[in-house]
């Protein structure tokens, strides 16, 4: 399957996604959206897919929102929608779509990123970014709020303190500033930032079963909001049990002890174990 606005592409059980509107910096538009969807929906149920690579085409990764909708971009009165479809923050729809997800997401940040650039990054699990990576949280410039659910997001990776006044200022922060206020892992030459990340990619992709990576992530970004450290034990001790009756768990032990890289035979599309969601979804209302 093709996309217009995005490239797909699966080497070696890494799954690449480019967000590919070079002429336009990569702005983000509704037609984007839903190929994001579709792509993460794809890669979900592809059980070759072990890890996901987001970057962008050309010397940007993403400068927001198209505005070529101008002054009523944000209105959403103004939009064509479905009839008795939820009027929502399109940025919000991706960024939980990306917290849901079943594979590990890495961010390769190659240029500018901006108002939904930069907070669809923050649902992705570790974040890599160029030299020249900008970020931008210039929602309250704008005249409106943050998206994305970064408001949820955002504080937890930063702190507070930095949410708060790179979202009441505006101002772009170059990667160097991203850096120390943790927003990225590290800063790679604009060359060395693919490989990087792909490197990371492989070692997720050659060492570690894939339905514990997908019980993992979900383990870990949920109990983000669990009361209290019980709620996190019961869980995995439900998942270790569940987990160590299966083949997984013996070619993990087998292969420590013959001194080899393993061989996981279980598949995230049959062998997640039955607790699993073990969450009720959360609707819009």
């Amino acid at each position: 399957m093709s996309y217009e606005h995005i490239l797909y592409e699966l080497d070696d059980n890494i799954l690449t996604i480019t967000l590919n509107r070079p002429d336009k910096l990569n702005a983000f538009t509704g037609t984007m959206l839903r190929e994001l969807i579709d792509a993460m929906d794809r890669a979900d149920a592809d059980d070759e897919v072990k890890a996901i690579i987001f970057t962008g085409a050309g010397r940007g990764f993403c400068a927001g929102a198209d505005l070529s909708r101008g002054e009523g971009t944000f209105n959403y009165d103004q939009r064509e929608v479905k009839e008795n479809a939820p009027r929502r923050d399109g940025g919000g729809v991706l960024t939980l779509r990306l917290f849901e997800s079943l594979k590990p997401l890495i961010c390769a940040c190659n240029g500018p990123a901006v108002g939904i650039g930069a907070t669809m990054q923050l649902a992705m699990d570790v974040r890599f970014a160029s030299e020249t990576a900008r970020y931008g949280f210039v929602f309250a410039k704008r005249g409106i709020v943050p998206d994305a659910a970064s408001s949820w997001f955002l504080p937890r990776i930063v702190g507070v303190s930095n949410a708060l006044e790179w979202c009441y200022s505006g101002r772009i922060i170059d990667a160097e500033e991203a850096l120390r206020g943790g927003l990225v892992r590290s800063l790679h030459s604009p060359d060395e930032l693919l490989p990087a990340a792909r490197e990371l990619a492989r070692e997720i992709a050659s060492y570690a079963a894939p339905v514990s990576v997908a019980l993992t992530r979900q383990l870990i970004w949920q109990m983000m909001c669990a009361d209290h450290p019980m709620e996190a034990h019961k869980l995995e001790t439900r998942g270790v049990a569940a987990r160590g009756k299966t083949d997984d768990a013996q070619e993990g032990v087998r292969s420590f002890l013959e001194k080899r890289a393993p061989t996981f035979p279980n598949k995230v599309s049959a062998d997640m174990p039955d607790f699993f969601p073990w969450w009720n979804p959360r609707e819009f209302e």
